[in-house]
């Protein structure tokens, strides 16, 4: 079985050193070498490889941060390369993450893909996953990344996380709404909604996630159905599924929502709950506006 390794280092001799192992294995196929997280990112998704090397401290994004960026779900297998503390390297042992103190030789080296090469070849890849969970969770940053790194044009662009509008599907990317700008990035809905602080990122529709900071008010549209608007002006759907988790997002955030004119808006945890689609009753909400007669309701 020939398995295709990328290698993720910031520190030259120490790449070409891996370079080098790697080589020298008759089963490996070195396809790619990066230099920082931001490129090991951009290498594992093209690239799609069944191991990697992944150094743990590289400048603006971590060995960490790239499993967040990528996302557990969607990492190969992992041999970590560090010159990390004792306590860490517990924390690796711990969780059974294989591991390359730096300096290493090759007997430890081998050792190491000895065992990555039967996480692969018994097809163990998602006990490696839950081991990774595990590791995160004590790793010394939070589990929610607070940056997404995009790839637009050839150049690699870092996107604060709270400045992200929504988010919706196109195709195989999502498209990240940043300040009246569009940016695509090859991930799944579910996917990146696992990458995002829940209680900042809510699911509004099975093709939409919103940052509820940005929902400036809710407005009844067909059907009974409601639509989500934000201060941009965009208007999203609220799909019934998701009413409840969107209405216990607000309520905690206190979050305010739209009043009819010349009344006061008021914290949606006040509110009474959005009515069902087949509740038969069009008698509005407090804090919920209408919409104008002879203006019909637009999608996003």
């Amino acid at each position: 079985m020939r398995i295709r390794a990328l290698i993720a280092d910031d520190e030259p001799l120490a790449r070409q050193r891996l370079s080098d192992l790697v080589c020298a294995e008759r089963d490996l196929e070195l396809v790619a070498t990066a230099t920082d997280g931001a490129e090991a990112v951009a290498a594992i998704r093209h690239h799609s490889p069944d191991l990697v090397f992944l150094d743990v401290q590289m400048p603006g994004l971590d060995g960490f941060g790239v499993i967040q960026e990528v996302g557990v779900t969607r990492m190969p297998a992992v041999v970590f390369v560090t010159a990390y503390d004792e306590h860490a390297l517990r924390a690796f042992e711990v969780h059974a993450v294989d591991y390359l103190l730096k300096p290493f030789d090759r007997e430890r080296f081998r050792d190491a893909l000895t065992a990555a090469r039967e996480r692969i070849e018994h097809k163990t890849v998602d006990d490696l996953r839950r081991q990774l969970e595990g590791l995160l969770g004590e790793a010394p940053r939070t589990r929610k990344q607070d940056r997404i790194v995009v790839k637009t044009a050839g150049r690699i662009h870092f996107l604060r996380v709270d400045d992200v509008d929504w988010i919706d599907a196109a195709g195989n990317y999502v498209r990240l709404n940043v300040n009246g700008k569009s940016h695509l990035l090859r991930e799944t809905m579910t996917g990146i909604e696992e990458r995002l602080d829940p209680d900042r990122f809510v699911r509004i529709h099975r093709s939409a996630i919103v940052n509820i900071e940005r929902i400036k008010e809710l407005v009844p549209g067909a059907h009974g159905d409601f639509e989500v608007v934000l201060q941009s002006g965009a208007r999203l759907p609220l799909s019934r599924s998701c009413r409840e988790r969107l209405e216990s997002a607000l309520a905690e955030k206190s979050l305010r929502v739209g009043a009819p004119r010349g009344s006061r808006s008021m914290p949606l945890g006040n509110l009474q709950r959005l009515p069902s689609a087949t509740a038969g009753t069009n008698r509005p909400l407090a804090g919920i506006r209408s919409p104008p007669r002879g203006i019909a309701e637009q999608g996003p």
